[in-house]
């Protein structure tokens, strides 16, 4: 597939896999974009649902400009995290004072296979990371598409989870995974689980996609351990290597990709000896929901 194989595009685009993201060349964030180009841009981000930009240096500023382009963007309600005097950059760092590696790893549950905001009401839409320092060894940034990984499943399984909806809470998926530097009282209290369809309709593409990951706790109307057995199955079913994207970031890299479409997740790497600082900004989307089905 080539660059004009979908449309004429205004800038040289270039597959990263043959189902999956797409490098754009020739685009310098760190300047003003026209109107022209963002819409080509958000015509990419549809289409190939992982954009790579880069390498740049993209000050902190512009990647915020740049985030609101797509919609609000999200205050993360872990304001640890918040970062460069804008609360919509959420700075995942493994460094000390002196800029060493400090042996913690920020987050522990970005290592677990998930969709950025679906602990919220109104999702997250698109979510745009800048890599400012990487990783030697470790620290990729995987992602895996999640309307194959519904087109794939078989009729049975299909018909089975129709109908069902999960409930996504962040403090679960925070306290299992990371297990220090919980969420405060206040943090829990900002962020009480919600409940999604399973079988998600993208508000844009019209396609059906599966809607879990790791911030899915429990099936609504379903015993707690049933629920976890299926949401555990299916995140396991909605990976296929070849619907997959595995990055290896370079430095002043940016990426950008679909939430409502795919899963990603973050590899290990060694917080001693390894340095990684990478900062985030998550879109407000909308309120999942489900085409209704012929009858």
């Amino acid at each position: 597939m080539n660059s004009a194989s979908i449309q004429d595009w205004t800038f040289e685009l270039r597959p990263l896999t043959p189902n999956l993201g797409a490098e754009i060349i020739g685009i310098n964030l760190a300047q003003d974009i026209d109107d022209e180009i963002f819409r080509a841009i958000y015509r990419a981000f549809l289409r190939y649902q992982v954009l790579l930009l880069g390498p740049r240096d993209l000050p902190p500023a512009q990647q915020v400009s740049f985030a609101r382009r797509f919609g609000e963007v999200q205050i993360h309600v872990m304001n640890q995290y918040h970062a460069d005097g804008f609360p919509e950059l959420y700075r995942l760092s493994n460094l000390d004072a002196d800029g060493k590696p400090n042996g913690r790893h920020p987050d522990k549950g970005t290592l677990a296979w998930h969709t950025d905001g679906s602990w919220r009401s109104v999702t997250g839409q698109a979510t745009i990371i800048y890599g400012e320092v990487v990783a030697g060894i470790g620290g990729e940034t995987h992602f895996c598409d999640m309307y194959g990984a519904y087109e794939r499943l078989d009729p049975s399984w299909k018909a089975r989870i129709a109908n069902l909806r999960a409930v996504h809470n962040l403090d679960f998926s925070r306290t299992r995974r990371h297990g220090v530097d919980l969420m405060t009282e206040a943090q829990r209290l900002a962020t009480p689980p919600v409940d999604h369809p399973i079988v998600r309709t993208h508000p844009e593409t019209g396609r059906d996609c599966l809607y879990l990951g790791d911030h899915a706790e429990y099936i609504v109307g379903m015993p707690y351990a049933q629920g976890r057995a299926i949401i555990e199955e299916l995140n396991a079913l909605a990976v296929h290597s070849d619907l997959t994207y595995e990055h290896h970031w370079q430095p002043g890299e940016l990426i950008v990709w679909d939430n409502r479409c795919l899963m990603h997740r973050a590899t290990a790497y060694d917080p001693c000896t390894q340095s990684r600082v990478v900062r985030r900004c998550t879109v407000l989307g909308e309120v999942p929901h489900r085409r209704a089905l012929a009858q």
